[in-house]
């Protein structure tokens, strides 16, 4: 049974709320482990395999899963999800697209503009806070979700970040409303 490391109040839940939501919970053993929190408290778990310690980490055999992007994106084709796109369909490529910027692109340019960081290689490479706010807009633009009228993983993954900090971020109404809208579909 493929086995899914996880922690409480972390990065993996969202991962916990794909299994639910594709009802394959049960296909999993999810195995808790401390990690390391922001605030001081906890620690690395010897018991998680993750290289770095952290979660979620999914094992499989001798197949070894890290990231969450890349763990949405295995469990999903897994799965023959409709919560993913599969290989041929007309949306895998914004799909893909969307579960690679965010983990590639914006969340690394949230954290910079969180803790005060600005470069101009940063500037160069990865862009900054409103750009990326600016192209998250212009999908919705689009429709309710990030591939149009449907939810999907790359919603659950997107949206994270702000339904945990969106009270302490400066939101358009258009990505407070899709983060309300994801809310609501991930608590179903």
């Amino acid at each position: 049974m493929p086995t899914i490391f996880h922690s409480p109040d972390s990065r993996s839940d969202g991962v916990m709320t794909l299994l639910r939501l594709m009802g394959v919970a049960d296909d999993y053993e999810i195995r808790e482990v401390t990690i390391p929190r922001q605030d001081g408290s906890g620690a690395r778990d010897p018991a998680n395999p993750h290289p770095e310690g952290k979660v979620p980490y999914l094992v499989d055999g001798a197949d070894h899963v890290r990231e969450r992007g890349a763990i949405m994106l295995w469990l999903t084709d897994r799965h023959d999800s409709p919560l993913g796109r599969p290989v041929g369909h007309p949306q895998r490529g914004r799909y893909l697209s969307w579960l690679f910027h965010y983990q590639g692109v914006m969340e690394p340019v949230m954290i910079l503009d969180w803790v005060g960081i600005a470069h101009p290689a940063i500037q160069a490479s990865l862009r900054d806070m409103p750009t990326a706010m600016a192209q998250l807009e212009a999908a919705l633009a689009q429709g309710p979700f990030l591939l149009g009228q449907e939810f999907s993983a790359a919603d659950i993954l997107c949206s994270g970040v702000f339904l945990w900090f969106g009270d302490q971020m400066e939101l358009s109404p258009a990505v407070r409303d899709w983060a309300a809208r994801c809310g609501a579909r991930m608590a179903d």
